[in-house]
Formats: structure tokens, sequence, C-alpha cells
């Protein structure tokens, strides 16, 4: 079983921030988030939300209806 428990590093020690699951000699792995690995780039690939507004693109008002190819499965 994994736990992820929040710390911080500082002169060289870990400072849990919570209490651990167990009080026993454990293995640990430790990794170290820099500021920039918290940040989403805004310059990311992909579809940005409302990006094909105004472009020809339209969801039909029944996009979330049952298909009617299903309808003996429902």
């Amino acid at each position: 079983m994994y736990t992820a428990i929040n710390g911080i590093y500082e002169n060289g020690q870990v400072i849990l921030q919570e209490a651990p699951p167990t009080l026993q000699k454990s293995k640990v792995v430790v990794m170290f988030i820099t500021e920039e690995d918290k940040a989403t780039p805004l310059t990311s690939k992909g579809v940005r939300l409302g990006s094909l507004t105004g472009k020809g693109y339209a969801i039909p008002d029944d996009f979330n209806l049952p298909l009617e190819d299903l309808k003996d499965y429902m």
C-alpha cells in the first residue's frame, strides 16, 4: 500500500506536515517538487475550452439522449 504525505525539506531534514500511517520502520520515497512543476503552462497543446465557438461547430440539443441503436440494452 502507498500513502502520500506532504512535507517540507529544509536544511537537510524532511518535516512531515501530517502524521504517518505507521510508527514502524518503513521504506519511503521522497519526491522534490519545484514551483514550476505546480503551474500549468499557458501554452499547453490541445484544444482550449471555447476555442471552436463561432467556427461552425455545434452540439445538437439531443446530444445526451440515449442512442436509438442502443434502446434494446437500456
